[in-house]
């Protein structure tokens, strides 16, 4: 009896033993799986962390964490210094805040690799960027050219900019130093008047939109009595779309909306990423970068803001990114966008290529027919309006923006290279131009050189 009393604690404590090794096993497998999974989110916040460099698509620094004037010119890295960032933890929603790491020389296995090979090659021309940062001379604004056949953003602008060799007091900082614009909200004006034709020809047919003719005598009132001013006092008369687009005038695009059905008006806005009335308008990143989607409120065809705000004005607010976006499907005549991105590959920290980026698309949230008829009023007034200044065939639309009252106004030009071996899309913005002291014309003609001379 007392035997089987005695097997039973053995077996007992074997099993106990067995159950406290599985036990001790089970968590140091949980232990390591952590350790191995969410070792790179501390090293992403971490202060310690060796970090690599980020390129341009020759070689050229973007990003070094040990900058420093003994090294680097003064101003090396100041057209790019609110897009790439620095590791000083005050910027956010850059390419080295957002992707710390990729850049982190941290393996696993063999911890802090001071003298690692992680690095992050980007798709942006140094050069270029620079030559247009210093055609806005003492203009602020920004300026964002991109491949829409492949996506590689080439320059990505933003004023005023920050120096990351030079900066301690961000209080000190002019406003908005510390943002890419190109990603931010702005007033996008006129050139909303893009997306608006594409929403009628969605509705109404080509055929349709092509064949309305409404007169401008330098004001509408439309169906409420509300006042719609267009910018030339004299009017315009009767006019189509293309002399209507041409013209950027105000009354005929109100009563283009004024015929057009609500709800369909609404959906082919939110299906081109608006947040409509504050709906939930889908994300947009490029590689961990935040970008503004558009937004704006339609409530009334017949209504003054509903009809401004088709105008971009009012309560519509889109990011220069997306501008940009959108002409990759009118350029390509598709019902998809070409998405942008900044990061062609990266290295890690032993050296070895991985994560090359590929082309991708979203929906542009209209057709392919719609597309190609958008192109055709686009190639035109690029015709009429644009090519001998900028010495390019090029779709575009220009707007000017009021920010607020009282204040100046901005200026813009979106638009597309019509040359299958150059394609490039871009969207120009300048703030604040009295008298147009700068135009949107030059910054995009010297863009356009710089990139072409790649």
């Amino acid at each position: 009896m007392k035997k089987k009393e005695d097997m039973k604690c053995i077996k007992r404590g074997e099993f106990l033993t067995k159950l406290l090794i599985a036990i001790f096993l089970i968590g140091m497998c949980v232990l390591v799986f952590k350790i191995v999974t969410e070792a790179s989110f501390y090293m992403k916040h971490s202060n310690h962390v060796s970090l690599g460099c980020v390129y341009d698509r020759s070689g050229d620094v973007l990003f070094d964490p040990d900058a420093d004037t003994d090294t680097y010119s003064y101003d090396h890295f100041i057209d790019v210094g609110n897009l790439i960032g620095d590791d000083s933890g005050m910027m956010t929603n850059t390419l080295v805040s957002e992707n710390r790491t990729l850049l982190s020389n941290y393996n696993p296995i063999f911890g802090i690799m001071e003298h690692g090979q992680s690095a992050i090659y980007t798709t942006l021309d140094h050069e270029a960027n620079r030559t247009v940062y210093d055609a806005f001379g003492s203009r602020d604004g920004t300026a964002i050219a991109y491949n829409y056949k492949t996506g590689e953003i080439y320059v990505c602008v933003s004023k005023p900019n920050v120096n990351v060799l030079d900066f301690e007091d961000v209080d000190s900082l002019p406003s908005g130093s510390l943002i890419c614009k190109a990603f931010y909200r702005t007033v996008p004006g006129s050139t909303q008047k893009v997306s608006t034709l594409a929403a009628a020809i969605e509705q109404m047919g080509f055929e349709t939109v092509s064949n309305k003719t409404y007169s401008c005598d330098g004001v509408y009132y439309n169906n409420y009595g509300n006042e719609i001013d267009c910018h030339s006092s004299y009017g315009h008369g009767s006019q189509d779309i293309f002399r209507a687009f041409q013209n950027s005038c105000n009354p005929y695009f109100a009563q283009l909306v004024q015929d057009m059905q609500l709800q369909p008006l609404k959906d082919t806005f939110r299906n081109m990423g608006y947040s409509v009335n504050n709906s939930k308008a889908p994300e947009l990143d490029i590689d961990g970068i935040s970008v503004f989607r558009g937004s704006t409120e339609l409530d009334d065809v017949n209504d003054f803001d509903t009809q401004w705000g088709c105008m971009g004005q009012s309560k519509t607010e889109v990011s220069p990114c997306q501008l940009m976006m959108w002409q990759s499907a009118v350029a390509n005549c598709s019902n998809s966008v070409t998405k942008p991105y900044l990061i062609s590959h990266v290295k890690n920290v032993f050296g070895n290529e991985k994560d090359k980026s590929e082309t991708s698309y979203e929906s542009a949230g209209f057709s392919a027919e719609t597309a190609a008829y958008v192109r055709e009023v686009m190639l035109e007034n690029g015709r009429v309006k644009y090519n001998d200044k900028i010495g390019y065939n090029i779709g575009a639309k220009s707007g000017t923006a009021q920010i607020q009252d009282g204040a100046s106004e901005n200026n813009l030009l979106v638009g597309f290279v019509d040359d299958s071996s150059f394609p490039i899309a871009f969207c120009v913005v300048i703030e604040d131009n009295a008298g147009g002291y700068l135009s949107t014309e030059y910054i995009t003609s010297t863009m356009l050189n710089a990139i072409a001379n790649e």
